[in-house]
């Protein structure tokens, strides 16, 4: 059963957002594809994630912008969409996410796996019901998703992010903190010119 975003109990959904701007979104793989179809394909990622969170129906949706909400794409989405806009505070990435969860339960996405889908997410909420922490995975080390029931400073300190470590380092964490986690199965996401060739076979509607 889908949890309506009205109800008492709901996870809101956080969307952590680069604006599309060449030479600054999707940095990796600008040497492979260029800056502006790196560009283009972030705005894609992002309408997707947003669209995602939106269709969960798990509660609030918020978008967090860097550097500000003020770029085009982020205000067409607002419109269109019940969303809040946020620009992302200040600090390395586990500061920016933390900054996502201090308003209550929440999961926290980027725009990076368009293989995620409103299953997922109204799974991972339904988990972190009954859990400090609910993860998925990403194939690469990292993850796509972390829920917390409430602020977790420590386990998002600084750390090597963006790095295959993330993961492992985030178990090690919740375990010293003493945090019940649950973590549902891994998903992939767009980072090297491997994944391009995925999405373009999986998910040709968003591919370049």
């Amino acid at each position: 059963m889908v949890m309506s975003r009205m109800s008492p109990h709901s996870i809101s959904v956080a969307v952590m957002a680069k604006a599309p701007v060449p030479g600054h979104a999707k940095t990796r793989l600008i040497p492979d594809i260029g800056a502006h179809a790196a560009a283009v394909l972030a705005e894609r990622l992002t309408a997707r994630a947003v669209e995602t969170a939106v269709a969960a129906e798990t509660g609030p949706v918020s978008l967090w912008c860097t550097p500000d909400p003020e770029h085009p794409t982020f205000q067409t989405l607002a419109y269109h969409h019940p969303l809040t806009l946020w620009a992302q505070p200040d600090g390395d990435l586990g500061d920016r996410m933390l900054a996502c969860t201090v308003q209550g339960p929440t999961l926290v996405i980027g725009t990076d796996c368009p293989a995620l889908t409103p299953k997922h997410l109204q799974d991972a909420a339904r988990a972190l019901h009954n859990t400090d922490v609910v993860l998925i995975p990403a194939e690469d080390g990292g993850y796509v998703l972390i829920g917390t029931c409430a602020p977790q400073p420590d386990l998002f300190a600084p750390m090597a992010w963006g790095t295959d470590t993330v993961l492992a380092e985030s178990r090690k964490r919740g375990a010293a903190l003493g945090l019940n986690a649950v973590e549902l199965a891994p998903l992939w996401d767009v980072d090297t010119e491997r994944d391009l060739a995925r999405l373009e076979r999986e998910l040709p509607e968003l591919a370049l």
